[in-house]
């Protein structure tokens, strides 16, 4: 692997690459993220490497590994191109069809395609599967298209133009300008605009500079930042390098979450090779300007995601926030002027960078812009990653994307911004998102998750849930956040089991008031957005729980309770074998009976009894006395 040595030699490069690849050359794209090899890429893509070497069809048809396509819920993924023929939930022995049909034959395997859940028309083309057809995708654009160990893929797409064009063309003024213009905002959550960041660090006085990426994605069921380093780590180093430029750094960390095995092997891999390219180290593409990326594994604290926890960390001291100012960008690591994004807005720069930045200013809105990466999981049809435009409707997300509610089930509820987020009712669907729509209605953009609730999601036991998660990952160093969360949790708990009071809802407002008011760091000033926009938009369920004892989602064991109708009881036994209390009388012919001080209030009964019997029976409040006497339950008979 040769050095390139300045921005011609790239340049001759890219075209060599180009023309290896004629355009109407078939290959094969093969999702490899974590959730494909979840659910068995790795196999898939060994039986097609088998077949191209016993068929000799190495030279006619490329094949590739590649980073998460975002249909998680489908893989394994594979694609074939240049049709685009999109095949989902592939297995081994799918493949030797494939190959036959589809790559030598031109033919379509109809079994594999994706069926729409609602007409089930055939899909045949990637682009025109629903999840697909509304996304639009910049930071996302090349991840099906490359292999994230082979920097000459990169390069092929048009990697590293940015770079040599900052480094030979533009000014670091001139660089932030570009990245003000574009109006790019951090993506890690704050929502600060980067250019501005940026352009305090290169004033604050230093003759050393550091900067970091932000790769401690924490929030559950949130991994944007992980499938950009496991897909396409070039992008995020590329625009770490241009930062440093811009900032006047030679220096940069990426503190990624120890949880993250594949991110970190194919980012350490990815630097390795950008060194044996002369684009990283010393002298880059010729220009004078050295640039070096180390990576650090965090240690799992969600706090780190703060960056003043997380530069602690990075010293080796107790990831702890400490009070600001002095901000990172005038007093960051060890003392010196810190640049801290995550891992977004990173892949965001070099196509600022290539493409200006008007045209990223062009999409999104008028305070935010270019797209986000979202994390779209819980009680939805379509589970993955999605790319839209900042400004996009919830609604549009939640349905167009998202295919629904599963079993038509009512949409009640999205979380955004991960355990620090608000909940979003049904009736502001159509809400826009960006930071301050966001904002107003008591939630926050945070990294990009979004959890999707049905009718059945207790808003209650929801924000109680998320509290317990955040006392377990708070630092404890500052008392509102330290006793204020256990407090409110407290609460919760009480409410939650059928013993709040009336007062209890202006004591959680006020607990959330001055957590938010007087905590340390980001993790307490969010923390009550759980429990204040729940309140706010489902105060009702609130006074359910304490007024009437009930709750109206059946989910609060403590007030959910369950019979059997004998008129609709079968004897068939399945809830009497499967109730883990052994708590349900009956037998062959004996009508079920549930003892009520064995009963845990799982549901287990409710969820197997057959739904064309309905004969287990779900209720909120007091319990109320057995349907049969005792005698009943034992000697009644069913013909």
């Amino acid at each position: 692997m040769t050095r390139i040595a300045n921005p011609e030699e790239l340049n001759r490069l890219r075209e060599t690459l180009i023309g290896a690849v004629k355009p109407d050359m078939p290959y094969v794209s093969i999702c490899a993220g974590t959730g494909c090899l979840a659910c068995g890429c790795q196999p898939v893509a060994n039986e097609f490497r088998r077949l191209f070497a016993e068929r000799g069809l190495q030279e006619k048809c490329l094949l590739r590994t590649t980073g998460c396509h975002g249909f998680c819920e489908r893989g394994p993924l594979v694609v074939i191109h240049p049709q685009g023929i999109f095949y989902q939930q592939m297995k081994p022995e799918d493949v030797e069809e494939v190959v036959e049909k589809t790559i030598e034959k031109g033919e379509v395997v109809h079994r594999l395609l994706y069926k729409h859940p609602q007409t089930g028309e055939e899909i045949v083309r990637e682009e025109d599967v629903p999840f697909y057809k509304h996304q639009k995708r910049i930071v996302f654009a090349d991840n099906g298209k490359l292999d994230p160990r082979e920097i000459e893929d990169y390069i092929r797409l048009g990697g590293y133009q940015a770079l040599a064009k900052v480094l030979f063309e533009m000014t670091p003024e001139e660089v932030i300008g570009e990245v003000k213009r574009s109006g790019l905002r951090g993506r890690g959550g704050a929502g600060f605009p980067t250019g501005m960041k940026w352009e305090f660090c290169r004033k604050s006085a230093g003759d050393e500079k550091f900067i970091v990426c932000n790769a401690d994605e924490g929030d559950p069921g949130a991994y944007m930042d992980r499938s950009v380093l496991e897909g396409n780590p070039h992008s995020v180093i590329e625009g770490m390098i241009i930062g440093g430029y811009a900032i006047g750094s030679t220096e940069a960390y990426v503190y990624v979450r120890d949880e993250y095995p594949l991110a970190v092997q194919n980012l350490a891999f990815a630097i390795e090779e950008a060194k044996k390219r002369g684009l990283l180290g010393r002298n880059l593409l010729g220009s004078g300007h050295n640039f070096n990326v180390k990576i650090n594994r965090g240690g799992g604290a969600f706090v780190c995601g703060e960056e003043t926890a997380l530069i602690a960390s990075l010293e080796g001291r107790v990831g702890e926030p400490r009070p600001r100012p002095p901000y990172p960008a005038v007093q960051g690591l060890w003392g010196k002027p810190t640049n801290v994004n995550n891992v977004e807005t990173w892949a965001n720069i070099p196509h600022i960078i290539r493409k200006g930045a008007d045209w990223f200013a062009s999409v999104g809105t008028k305070n935010s812009g270019g797209t986000k990466i979202f994390s779209l999981v819980g009680k939805i049809n379509n589970t993955g990653l999605v790319e839209v435009p900042m400004g996009t409707k919830l609604s549009e997300i939640i349905y167009d994307i998202g295919g629904g509610i599963p079993e038509g089930k009512m949409f009640k509820a999205v979380q955004t911004g991960g355990p620090s987020g608000g909940c979003i009712p049904a009736k502001l669907i159509d809400l826009p998102i960006d930071f301050e729509e966001l904002a107003a209605a008591d939630s926050i953009m945070g990294s990009g998750g979004l959890i999707v609730m049905d009718e059945n999601t207790c808003m209650v036991d929801l924000a109680r849930y998320f509290l317990e998660f955040l006392k377990e990952e708070s630092c404890g160093k500052c008392v509102p956040c330290r006793e204020g969360i256990d407090r409110s949790l407290e609460v919760l708990r009480r409410i939650c089991a059928g013993d709040g009071a009336p007062d209890d809802i202006p004591l959680l407002e006020e607990l959330a008031t001055t957590i938010k008011d007087f905590s340390l760091c980001g993790l307490g000033q969010t923390a009550p957005n759980p429990l204040l926009s729940t309140i706010r938009h489902f105060r009702d369920e609130y006074e359910a729980h304490i007024n009437e004892k009930k709750c109206p989602a059946h989910v609060c064991k403590e007030l959910t309770f369950y019979y059997i109708d004998p008129d609709k009881c079968k004897a068939c036994m399945i809830c009497l074998r499967k109730c883990p209390t052994e708590g349900i009388i009956g037998g062959k012919f004996r009508i079920h009976v549930i003892d009520q001080e064995k009963c845990t209030h799982c549901g287990t009964c409710f969820e197997v009894c057959p739904s064309r019997f309905g004969a287990v029976i779900r209720l909120s409040g007091e319990p109320v006395p057995s349907p049969i006497p005792e005698e009943a339950r034992i000697l009644s008979r069913r013909e």
